[in-house]
């Protein structure tokens, strides 16, 4: 080969390499961790003559003392902290949570010794529930702007034809790193009577659940949705698969409109959020729009989904070795967690 030919080719490599200003460096993104959590009632110690909190009081069945509260509220801030911090390296920007008796234990919460660095804002509506848990949104406010928040009502009835009281389903819209988004948290009624029985009530739920986000879609047409809760149903239950149009595999959601479920996939694996008459169940799920599977990378897309279930979570030993590590074992303190592992999803996009 002439030096002039090797020349010629040694420049033009140059020039390849210097026009592909990605050569030779690790690509860098931004990680964010949306996370949701059972938080097993999480009650204050003070009576509130209209709600039905009489056991969860010092002088109630549970002798729930504040240092069971203090204690409750020390462990569940240390497993909200951690959650997604492997790939992240930060706390969740977004946490939606349930069974929260009101805004005030969400206050304790945030500003225990585990969260406070985060700076977290809590958006929360006293719901009807006759039990007097709530649904709420955490959220980091340096990362997390609302823009318009409200609380569904779900109204569902008994054979008697009285009134079912029941928790709300909150919806949020707000900006995430100044990109829109629309977060709809739930806590959908119990299987209370019987899964058969109940299952009406989950429809119910479900109906409501699309009704918000059709109207998030007559102004945001190519909306970034993610549903989360606790559904009281698996994924390949009715409620999810067919009311929700859930799909587990991307291929088959219709552009824009569909639901992609990535806790589908596991809950075929076996894995489980709770354990319910002895049946392991999924009913945690977060639930995301089409637009999150799209590859553009100047916004966040949907990366990958996960189950929260560190060994510390988990019950040791005993007849219920192998689940939740709950806080309360019938009216006993057991200075456990949740009766349910949290569930969590990253959302990435490439590093401005």
């Amino acid at each position: 080969m002439s030096a002039s030919i090797f020349l010629m080719r040694l420049l033009l490599l140059v020039a390849l390499l210097s026009a592909d200003h990605s050569f030779g460096q690790k690509k860098e993104f931004d990680i964010r961790t949306i996370a949701f959590y059972n938080l097993e009632n999480l009650f204050d110690t003070i009576n509130d003559p209209e709600k039905f909190d009489d056991h969860r009081t010092a002088a109630g069945k549970d002798r729930y003392s504040s240092q069971i509260y203090w204690d409750k509220i020390s462990k569940l801030s240390k497993v909200l902290s951690e959650i997604g911090t492997e790939k992240s390296n930060m706390k969740p920007v977004l946490i939606g949570v349930c069974e929260v008796e009101n805004k005030a234990v969400l206050k304790d919460l945030v500003a225990s010794d585990n969260m406070k660095s985060a700076n977290y804002d809590i958006i929360h509506y006293d719901s009807p529930d006759e039990r007097g848990i709530d649904v709420a949104l955490l959220y980091q406010k340096r990362y997390f702007k609302p823009e318009s928040h409200q609380a569904h009502e779900l109204f569902i009835y008994k054979n008697d034809s009285s009134r079912d009281f029941t928790r709300d389903q909150l919806a949020v819209t707000g900006l995430l790193d100044n990109e829109r988004m629309h977060i709809i948290v739930n806590h959908w009624p119990s299987r209370r009577g019987g899964e058969a029985i109940s299952q009406p009530l989950r429809f119910a739920a479900a109906r409501l659940t699309m009704k918000i986000i059709d109207s998030i879609r007559e102004v945001d047409t190519k909306g970034k949705v993610i549903i989360m809760g606790d559904f009281n149903d698996d994924p390949d239950s009715p409620s999810i698969q067919k009311l929700l149009n859930a799909k587990s595999k991307k291929n088959e959601l219709e552009p824009f409109f569909g639901l992609y479920n990535p806790m589908a996939k596991m809950h075929k694996r076996g894995l489980n959020t709770l354990v319910y008459r002895d049946n392991l169940n999924l009913f945690d799920q977060i639930i995301v729009t089409q637009p999150f599977l799209e590859e553009n990378y100047a916004s966040y897309r949907f990366y990958k989904a996960g189950i929260y279930n560190k060994d510390y979570l988990i019950t040791p030993k005993g007849p219920m070795k192998g689940y939740p590590f709950r806080s309360y074992h019938y009216t006993t303190y057991q200075g456990g967690y949740s009766d349910h592992f949290p569930v969590y999803i990253y959302l990435i996009r490439d590093k401005k």
